[in-house]
Order: C-alpha cells, then structure tokens, then sequence
C-alpha cells in the first residue's frame, strides 16, 4: 500500500505521543531514580530492579497487544492506553511508599504496550501506510531522549520527582488522548473506505510458504531477542563501561553521540534506502552493533576509535527501531501484522530485561574486555539469524516468481 494516503498531519500526530510517551514512560526513570531511592529509602538498584521486573511482565503482555491492535484497532487501542499511561504515573506520584511505587511502575510498562511503537507500527499500517511511514515516524520519535533527557533534569531542578510524575501524567491525559481519539476516528473512516472498494483481507499476506514460516518466525525472534540484548547491555550502563575501557573523562562526550547517530540513521534510511530489502537493512543493522563494539574493544582507549564505535552503534540502534515495524510487514505482510510486532517487541523486551545484569555478572566475573567481546560473539549470532531470514526469504520470493512464470505461458495457452 502507498505510504501516500496517511495525511502529513497523522504521522506528525502519531509521532508527538511517541515522543512523549517514551520521554515519559522510559527516559525519564533513570533521571528521577536517584531522587526516588532516596526519598523511598531504597537503594538505587531496587529501583531499577523495579523497572526490569516490570518490563519482563510488559515483554509478556505484548503479543496479546498486539493482537487486540489487529481485532479493534490500534487508534482505538491507543485511546485507554493513553488513559492507563496517565494513571500509571500519577500512581507512581502518589504513592505512600515502596509497594506503591513499584506497583505504579508495574502498571506504566504495560500501559506502555498500548501506546509505543508495537502498537503505533500497527496504526500507520491501518491507515494504509507501510514501510516509509514507519521510517518517519521514527525519525520523529528519535528525539524522545534528546529532548526529555534535559527536560526531566531542568524540571527537577525546581519540582521534586513527584511533582514531574505528575506533570507527565498530565501531558498523557492533555495531549497524547486527543491525539489517539482524533487517530481512531480517522483510522475507522479509513478502514470503512477500503472495504468499499476491496476486502480488507485481499492480498495481504506475505510471500513466505507454510512449510517454511515457522522456521523463519524463530529465526526472526532470535534475530530481535539478540539484538535488544547486545543493545540493552550496553546502552544502559554506556558511560560507565567507556571509563572502564579508559576513556576516562571523554566518556560522556562519545556517549552523547549515539542519540545524534541514531536519528541520522533514520534520516539516511528515508532518503538513501529505498532500494534495500528489511532482510538487508536488518542484517546491517545487527553487523553495525557487533562491529561497533568490536571497533572500541580493538582502539581503546583511542577517543576517534570511540567515536566511531558510538555512530556505529547509534546508527544500528536507530535502524533496528525501524526494522522491528518493517521486517514483519515485508515478510508476512499485513494480516495478524500486530501480533507479529507484538510478539517480536516482546522477544527484544525480554532479553533486554535480563542484559545490563548479565553483563554486570560477567564483568565481575571475567572482566571489562572478556565480557564485552561475549557480547560481540553474541552479536555474530544475531548476524547469523538475519543471514539466514534473508536467505530463505530470497529463496521463497525466487520460488514465487517462477511459479509467476510457469503459469502465464498456460494462461496464454
């Protein structure tokens, strides 16, 4: 379908709930975390245990998200998620003590699942849109850490934490639920006009035969799960992990070229990438993480070295964003395409839950430079799944395409 039926003003729409919903959700945890350990009497990693908990039950949660997005829509989907989001954090402001903060924090990560990309993905495709309105919006939504990052920080210096839970709790309820309502009436007249004109469910599978779609899910999930683990281990604890490696004081400024590196990548997809095939793009995007990292464990503690591992891995962060909503859609088309983003959101959620500890572990364990070079070995897996989904990929298309071929010479006949 032509990404040219979604209106400008919905993807830019789409793309404001995303920023907030991430800046709100997520981003802004790792800011007032320390202000909530203190405050709770609880020690910093409580509060983040806290959070992994809550994102392995939201990783869980997903695929059923998704699937509901399928039956009823994703903009009406969005709407009571918008409402669950607001809830969540405004139970997380009020809270008396340390159950209730953690069950608010509980409640904001499945929230989440209605609100943020798995179920957005799905409400650009509803639309009528695919591949390049996706690559919009998350070069839109690429800016959630850019701009909540300073704006947490610059809040907190004059509200305490709860103060800003609640002032975010207000901008989900203000601004993100108009938004959604406006998206779930449009995507209702949007889906009333196509089926006048064809049965939704007409040429919206994948070109993948049966026999062999099991075999590429699992490898599709591996692919995701690897890759949200090598990412997570990192990204969480990036700046702590380049002084280790002895970058010393220059750490914070190549760290803060991954988020720049990350809508770039985006950037450069939407211009540059029509051509590509989500199998390659995938594949790439893995091969950019694995050998960034291998790049800094190789130069360090060059600072240029560094720099260049910090594009890498932005730019392989920012493509795999894309990637997560396009793969699907490319390989098994657009039915059950919300369960298909739910179910690979949940893989990338559940190893990214279990990362920064296990990297912590093997740090202690092995050290600084043996445990990172295991997740470069991991990150080679990782290749190997989408290797080997771009090859059956390529050999089913191949298969359909001589099929083509055998039969219009009959039809000619």
């Amino acid at each position: 379908m032509s990404d040219a039926k979604i209106p400008a003003s919905a993807i830019w729409a789409l793309g404001t709930t995303q920023i907030i919903g991430y800046g709100t959700l997520y981003y802004s945890y790792s800011i007032l975390a320390p202000a909530v350990a203190a405050e709770l009497a609880w020690s910093q990693q409580w509060v983040f245990a806290v959070l992994s908990v809550s994102l392995l039950a939201s990783a869980i949660l997903a695929p059923f998200a998704g699937s509901l997005a399928d039956r009823v829509g994703a903009g009406r989907l969005m709407v009571p998620g918008s409402l669950a989001a607001a809830g969540a954090l405004l139970l997380c402001a009020l809270a008396p003590g340390r159950a209730g903060f953690a069950i608010g924090v509980l409640a904001m990560e499945l929230a989440s699942c209605f609100v943020l990309y798995s179920t957005a993905f799905v409400a650009i495709v509803q639309l009528g849109g695919a591949r390049r309105g996706i690559t919009h919006l998350t070069l839109i939504a690429g800016f959630a850490s850019t701009l909540f990052w300073p704006l947490t920080t610059l809040l907190h210096h004059h509200l305490g934490w709860r103060e800003v839970l609640a002032l975010f709790a207000a901008l989900n309820a203000f601004v993100c639920l108009p938004i959604h309502w406006w998206l779930a009436r449009l995507s209702s007249h949007t889906v009333r006009a196509r089926e006048r004109i064809v049965p939704v469910t007409a040429g919206l599978s994948g070109h993948v035969p049966g026999g062999r779609w099991s075999l590429l899910f699992v490898l599709v999930l591996a692919g995701f799960a690897i890759e949200g683990f090598m990412l997570s281990a990192v990204l969480v604890q990036m700046v702590p992990l380049l002084t280790l490696v002895g970058l010393g004081g220059a750490s914070v400024l190549v760290a803060s070229l991954f988020g720049p590196s990350q809508v770039a990548s985006r950037l450069v997809n939407m211009l540059f990438g029509r051509g590509l095939t989500q199998t390659s793009l995938a594949l790439g995007a893995t091969a950019a993480l694995a050998g960034g990292l291998a790049v800094l464990l190789l130069v360090a503690p060059s600072v240029p070295g560094a720099m260049l591992f910090a594009v890498l891995f932005g730019f392989g962060s920012g493509l795999m964003s894309i990637v997560g909503g396009t793969l699907p859609l490319e390989l098994f088309g657009q039915e059950r395409y919300g369960s298909y983003v739910g179910w690979i959101t949940a893989a990338r959620q559940f190893s990214s839950a279990f990362a920064p500890f296990g990297l912590t572990l093997m740090i202690s364990g092995l050290g600084v430079f043996p445990a990172l070079w295991l997740n470069v070995v991991v990150g080679l897996f990782g290749i190997a799944a989408f290797a080997a989904v771009a090859l059956i990929s390529r050999q089913s298309r191949r298969g359909e395409e001589s099929g083509t071929a055998a039969v219009a010479p009959n039809a000619a006949g």
